[in-house]
């Protein structure tokens, strides 16, 4: 089907505005899964340890909220990986060999693991031994976890592809070594991130839910025990999703410098580059051309050069240095890529014309560039090949990311995250002084740090996403050529009827979650406290 330049760069746009849609939607049930699963297999060990009847009755109150946005959140995912297919199937045809690796795995191993044991989790109870329930749950949360390892492998490597050669004869990307591609340090820092950062969002959900509780005077003890596992829990991996988030730092000044130069608004490369805590960025041409990219400028000196490079004095790269070159520092041009890389796609064009003629020479001649473990194949890729996706390109301006929403989208996410670490440890001390019911205004913090942290996890995803753009792949097939030929009425009409199905399932989880808190957990008669706490409520 033949589409005139409009039309296709609309199909572009609307693809790509559809895949961010549904993926938002998707990540407002996945951290919570992710997260509450290992704190209801926390609550159900101790259960197991003291055989107090307390903490089943607690188990099962966060394992209903827990099934509620696992059901809901499946249906996001389904269509997410079929958008791959409809939407974005030359991206499918050209590394779909590896990419499909770790989502097929995903579905065969953990998700299999998941849903089977999920199964006995709830509804085993009474039914099979304890323990065998206990190992149920864990194994749930486990699966849980597993299932994003393989999804996160599979967007590291979008973000930093390697263990591949290039087939000529397809035109794909092949796998050349699985474990390079699982073990990357960028998947491997990815993953960690992402899930940590999941754990501490559930964790702010309990420790709100429990707050809820708390001023409105009800299930007082299971809100106190509930907020305290909670915020030890999400405390520690508070801690450490700073860290692993200091990794990916590390990681994106190697494989995405121009990711890393929106995210600190850095027009002008320069030694021993500050970190910028906050500023009011100016508009784009003053951003370019001044020294400084916005007014009230807070910075810490040389700490982006030391988070980024281990290095205090170390040289970091700007906007203009990726966009213009800078041959002092061995940067090229994004002109200049883009020429390379069109005479890469040249090639590649002039084998299958070679072969359409079965002009065996010329066909063996670019072969031997393609080839990887040919001195002449080395050369080749390291000058052009590499450059690939550069070709499709029509100006250096298209490498810039959105600096503004990539910019404050950073800083959201690091400033969430700092709030939350002190917000635990401001939660512990409280209820170890036993003075959190007493402390109203701060429980108020805590039921509204919920939305908080779904800002916050959603801002970390578009720093991540939009801060690689224009690339699917990171620097071998731009958005432009990885979309399908379809036509953009069809997008349009599918947008808005996901929209419509996403935002539905959305606000029936948000009244299903609603209603769960307001019944509350199952009673306990022969507790005193408990049964006040049913008197209040059906009064």
């Amino acid at each position: 089907m033949m589409l005139s330049t409009a039309d296709w760069m609309s199909v572009v746009d609307w693809s790509r505005a559809q895949f961010a849609m549904t993926a938002i939607y998707h990540w407002l049930f996945v951290p919570l899964t992710l997260g509450l699963g290992f704190i209801v297999a926390i609550m159900e060990t101790i259960y197991y340890t003291t055989k107090d009847e307390f903490w089943k009755r607690t188990t099962k109150f966060w394992m209903k909220l827990f099934g509620v946005n696992f059901a809901i959140g499946v249906a996001t995912g389904i269509i997410l990986e079929f958008e791959f297919g409809t939407n974005w199937s030359n991206y499918s045809h050209f590394v779909g060999d590896i990419f499909g690796a770790p989502l097929a795995i995903e579905g065969i191993m953990a998700f299999f693991l998941e849903s089977t044991f999920i199964a006995v989790m709830f509804f085993g109870w009474n039914k099979v031994s304890k323990g065998f329930h206990l190992t149920a749950t864990w194994l749930t949360a486990v699966g849980a976890s597993l299932s994003a390892l393989w999804i996160l492998v599979a967007n590291a490597w979008m973000q930093y592809p390697v263990g591949m050669t290039f087939n000529v004869e397809t035109a794909r990307n092949e796998m050349t070594s699985f474990w390079e591609v699982l073990f990357s340090p960028v998947a491997m820092n990815k993953f960690f991130h992402t899930v940590t950062s999941s754990y501490m969002l559930a964790a702010v959900f309990v420790v709100g839910i429990s707050a809820w509780f708390l001023l409105k005077g009800r299930e007082q003890l299971m809100a106190r025990r509930s907020m305290m596992v909670a915020s030890i829990f999400g405390l520690v991996f508070a801690l450490v999703a700073a860290a692993t988030g200091d990794g990916s730092g590390v990681q994106i000044a190697r494989t995405q410098p121009m990711k890393l130069a929106a995210m600190e608004a850095l027009y002008h490369g320069q030694k021993g580059a500050p970190l910028t805590v906050i500023s009011v960025l100016k508009p784009e041409k003053e951003r370019m051309t001044q020294e400084k990219a916005g007014w009230m400028n807070i910075e810490i000196p040389r700490m982006l050069s030391l988070m980024s490079y281990r290095d205090g004095d170390a040289y970091v790269a700007g906007i203009n240095d990726l966009v213009e070159g800078n041959p002092e520092r061995g940067l090229l041009s994004v002109e200049e890529k883009i020429e390379r890389g069109r005479v890469a796609i040249g090639e590649l064009a002039r084998y299958r014309q070679a072969k359409q003629g079965n002009d065996r020479e010329v066909m063996r001649e670019v072969l031997a560039k393609f080839d990887p473990k040919s001195s002449e194949g080395k050369t080749f890729h390291k000058e052009y090949f590499r450059y690939f996706g550069y070709g499709y390109l029509s100006s250096p301006e298209e490498v810039i990311p959105n600096v503004p929403l990539v910019y404050y989208s950073f800083r959201v996410m690091v400033g969430a995250g700092v709030f939350f670490i002190l917000s635990f440890l401001f939660t512990l001390w409280l209820l170890k002084k036993q003075q959190i019911e007493t402390r109203r205004w701060w429980l108020w913090v805590l039921l509204w740090s919920i939305p908080l942290a779904y800002v916050a996890s959603q801002a970390g995803w578009i720093v991540a996403e939009v801060g690689r753009q224009p690339w699917t792949i990171q620097d071998l097939l731009p958005t432009v050529a990885a979309v399908s030929r379809i036509d953009s009425a069809s997008v349009v009409v599918t947008f808005f009827l996901f929209v419509v199905l996403f935002t539905t399932l959305l606000i029936a989880e948000i009244m299903i979650m609603r209603r769960q808190v307001k019944i509350g957990p199952e009673p306990l008669l022969s507790d005193p406290e408990q049964s006040n706490d049913k008197t209040n409520r059906d009064e």
